[in-house]
């Protein structure tokens, strides 16, 4: 069982040493989520152009939200920022955490994820209407075997699988072991790879399932027609475009192959960047990186129906899923990246905002915190509303055109 050296002081958590099966849970996760890479393998995300890092405002007076610091508190958090309009009007970071700090931000990863499949369905590489296995054919025979790309970004495919963290004989568990996350039993899968092709299911499409396994298949598919390594692609069509203040660094298995679903981490103003791009109609600092049509698609939000008993909706009742984004489908028309254990990329079009929320539940996933946390989020947008001068998705040339301003 792999374990590491002494906590250094900053470290604010409990004591004793996390190791390779307890390194997800609270309080552990308070120090391992900023400190991934000396637990378990990680690959750089390259930047490519080193950007000149703003010094960070640590304020979080400019947000007539009441009660903030508590409720910030009150949900673990380690990070906080808002970027309204381009500009960072508040930002926090809990003892021991600093703004240069990487933070695992999990199933954010996944939205990531989703932005690289966009630019490569751009460029004609993938065609979403297309099988699985016509891009993979090593999963024949799985539960991909019949499955369009589409039902993959939309997670809308049946699979034997058990989403149940706590759970040691759950699908999700195995994946981790198979990933590298968790130590590995007798019989195993050797690697994603070939956990992946182990996957059964029904054969029925065209229902929400929530399964992490999906966005790995989706990182083999970019894999295959790219030619590069996840973790390559990831910082060719995404982070290389974002004037990224740091490198992120992706989780890689005993094959070298990036946790595409859950190991990415990266800084919160980083991470608010990917946000900006959405709002930006898919346009970086450094080019673009997916389509208007792409963006829009994702902030339109997905197949409601298809939706009707996840448990989403019992937070927001209009909620969907679609290209590995979460869509509240509310007035508001917020989309949001999660992860477990408190981790939201939460987009506001209506005020041109982007809110990054990076935390340490002590446990996974509760429904107390997640409402706390999207009932923040809400009153964080609301306390921004005044009118724009338009709230259509940017061209190109009016997101080049908003950020001469801004500058």
């Amino acid at each position: 069982m792999t374990t590491i050296g002494a906590h250094p002081p900053r470290y604010v958590g409990a004591a004793g040493q996390p190791t390779v099966d307890s390194w997800q849970e609270g309080p552990h996760n308070r120090w391992t989520f900023a400190h991934l890479g000396e637990m378990l393998p990680t690959a750089s995300v390259t930047r490519h152009f080193p950007a000149a890092p703003a010094a960070a405002t640590e304020r979080l007076d400019a947000l007539a939200v009441p009660g903030l610091s508590q409720r910030l508190e009150e949900s673990y958090t380690d990070a906080f920022l808002v970027l309204h309009r381009n500009n960072v009007i508040a930002e926090y970071y809990r003892p021991g955490f600093a703004p240069d700090d990487l933070h695992l931000v999990m199933s954010i990863s996944k939205s990531m994820c989703g932005l690289v499949v966009g630019a490569l369905v751009d460029s004609g590489d993938i065609v979403t209407s297309d099988r699985v296995v016509h891009y993979v054919p090593e999963l024949a025979g799985s539960a991909y075997d019949g499955p369009t790309i589409q039902h993959v970004l939309d997670m809308a495919i049946h699979l034997n699988y058990s989403e149940d963290y706590m759970d040691p004989a759950s699908e999700v568990q195995t994946h981790d072991r198979s990933s590298g996350w968790r130590t590995r039993r007798d019989g195993d899968p050797q690697d994603t790879y070939e956990f992946l092709t182990t996957l059964t299911g029904n054969g029925t499409v065209g229902r929400f399932q929530y399964c992490s396994a999906n966005t790995d298949v989706l990182a083999w598919i970019i894999e295959r027609v790219t030619g590069l390594r996840y973790s390559e692609a990831l910082s060719k069509y995404l982070w290389s475009k974002l004037d990224a203040d740091r490198d992120a660094t992706i989780t890689v298995d005993s094959s070298g192959f990036g946790f595409a679903n859950g190991g990415v981490s990266c800084t919160a103003r980083d991470l608010a960047r990917v946000g900006r791009l959405m709002l930006d109609g898919g346009v970086g600092p450094a080019g673009r990186v997916v389509s208007e049509g792409w963006v829009r698609s994702i902030l339109a939000g997905g197949d409601r129906e298809a939706m009707a008993d996840a448990s989403f909706t019992g937070i927001h009742p209009q909620g969907s899923y679609t290209r590995q984004w979460w869509c509240t489908g509310n007035e508001r028309g917020n989309v949001t990246g999660i992860g477990i254990y408190g981790q939201y990329l939460w987009i506001d079009p209506a005020t041109d905002t982007v809110v990054v929320q990076l935390s340490t539940w002590p446990e996974p996933d509760s429904g107390h915190l997640h409402e706390l946390q999207n009932q923040l989020l809400l009153d964080v947008s609301r306390s921004l509303d005044q009118p724009l001068a338009s709230q259509e998705i940017p061209t190109e040339e009016t997101a080049q055109e908003s950020k001469e301003t801004a500058a």
